[in-house]
């Protein structure tokens, strides 16, 4: 997997979660803003039991993650993740397409294979949603414990064809909503990059493939982070 850290300068911020990171590597490193980190793996991994909690630091149950993440830390020329004095920017728990696979939700539908009304709006798809990320949102909430911001990025308004499109919008949603209830700042871009349809614009679109943003997309995350003040 390729990885995305700079070495110029001090990185600016620490990016971890999957591959919807590495269009925010590429843009920073197109723009000459330095940063350390990059994807760890794919999305699938980074919902539950993906890491243990420690008192100043995290550990990742994948050894190839665990030895990512222990050389973005290097980079920083700090041992454990409550020392890195930069936010964090993630993607844990965000790809939202895995969370909306058609065959996780074929219990909750009707005979003529819609939801009920109110399902998708309702408590008990925020708790299954919640609870499928669980590790996810632990990661930011230990995060945040640490006092460090952390800023999570929605992913690209794609849905691939074994995914629900309107479950993939309602669960990202309410993943958004408990990080955001956690103190997790959300980047959501979806006024500039999605048309009519509420999907990502064409020329926002990794050709060639079902799920990612491409550069363009990245270098307007990369935009936002900037404002906020990174």
């Amino acid at each position: 997997m390729t990885q995305s850290s700079t070495t110029t300068a001090p990185g600016r911020f620490l990016l971890l979660g999957d591959s919807h990171t590495r269009v925010i590597g590429r843009a920073a490193s197109a723009a000459g803003i330095p940063f350390h980190g990059g994807p760890l793996g794919a999305g699938r991994e980074f919902t539950a039991a993906f890491f243990e909690p420690r008192a100043t630091d995290v550990v990742f149950t994948k050894p190839e993650a665990q030895e990512y993440y222990r050389g973005f830390l290097a980079e920083f020329g700090v041992d454990t993740l409550a020392e890195v004095t930069v936010p964090i920017v993630a993607t844990f728990g965000f790809s939202a397409h895995f969370v909306a696979t058609r065959e996780n939700w074929l219990i909750h539908r009707r005979d003529d294979g819609s939801f009920p009304p109110g399902f998708l709006g309702g408590e008990l798809f925020g708790a299954i949603v919640c609870a499928m990320v669980r590790d996810a949102l632990a990661f930011y909430r230990h995060a945040l414990g640490l006092g460090l911001r952390v800023l999570a990025v929605l992913p690209p308004q794609r849905v691939p064809g074994q995914s629900d499109p309107d479950v993939f919008l309602a669960a990202q949603d309410r993943v958004a909503d408990a990080a955001a209830a956690l103190g997790v700042e959300i980047v959501d871009l979806r006024p500039r990059l999605t048309d009519a349809s509420g999907f990502q614009r064409p020329e926002f679109c990794e050709p060639d493939d079902e799920i990612h943003g491409n550069l363009a997309s990245g270098r307007l995350i990369l935009r936002e982070l900037l404002e906020r003040g990174l």
